[in-house]
């Protein structure tokens, strides 16, 4: 079985980089890489395409506006590199949002809901790759590559030029990263709330309009978020 992929995105380095990286997943291919929602129209009255990369902030036609008008959906993966447009993601039922630039970890762990999409709406098996790369990632400490397995962070913290891992019945990992920089490199089950915070949302016990619980933890909502978190505070739910 295989997949084709079209990509969507004005920036040629970013087409790129995807391109690069579908080509390492055994069974997909590149049926196109367009620069526009204009020129991809074209592909899609033509070809089946089983899997779109859609950049969001692109000229002319918007890719969620573009996306929204579609007959025939395929399943899309949002990429850009705004967060703020992760709440029109969710809100078309995409498959995933890649913040840019987008790390190869990250995009596995989309290609993996991708399969297993496939799987349960057909009802037949797909082998999933092997070595599930997008549930962890590598942090550097003291010269040495610490393994961080997404579902047992509980909320990253920032101090200064440094983050501060916590972690669920483990001690806390503190590195030399900024949290933006590690915003990036994470998938969407975190949320940033805060100029300061980073929570894992299936880790949230309660919340209010001005912050979020991690067990007895109180973590802020930063007023600058408040508008994109509630909406997505309330779809998620809580942790037990």
């Amino acid at each position: 079985m295989s997949f084709k992929c079209l990509i969507i995105d004005d920036e040629p380095l970013a087409r790129e980089l995807l391109e690069t990286y579908v080509l390492k997943i055994p069974d997909f291919e590149i049926a196109a890489s367009c620069s526009s929602a204009i020129e991809a129209s074209t592909i899609l009255s033509s070809t089946q395409i089983d899997l779109l990369f859609l950049d969001i902030e692109m000229p002319v036609l918007k890719g969620t506006d573009f996306f929204k008008n579609l007959i025939h959906k395929p399943e899309v993966i949002f990429t850009t590199a705004y967060r703020d447009y992760a709440l029109d993601g969710f809100e078309l039922n995409a498959l995933d949002y890649l913040l840019k630039p987008v790390f190869f970890e990250r995009f596995f762990l989309a290609i993996q809901k991708f399969l297993k999409k496939r799987q349960t709406m057909h009802g037949i098996f797909i082998e999933e790759i092997p070595e599930n790369k997008g549930s962890y990632l590598f942090v550097n400490k003291a010269k040495k590559q610490i393994k961080i397995v997404f579902d047992d962070v509980l909320y990253v913290e920032s101090l200064k030029d440094y983050i501060k891992i916590h972690l669920h019945e483990k001690e806390a990992v503190m590195v030399k990263e900024s949290i933006s920089a590690f915003e990036k490199r994470i998938d969407q089950r975190f949320i940033r709330l805060h100029r300061s915070y980073i929570v894992n949302s299936e880790k949230i016990t309660a919340y209010t309009k001005n912050d979020v619980e991690v067990g007895q933890i109180e973590i802020p909502i930063g007023n600058n978020y408040k508008d994109n978190m509630l909406p997505f505070l309330k779809s998620v739910k809580p942790y037990s």
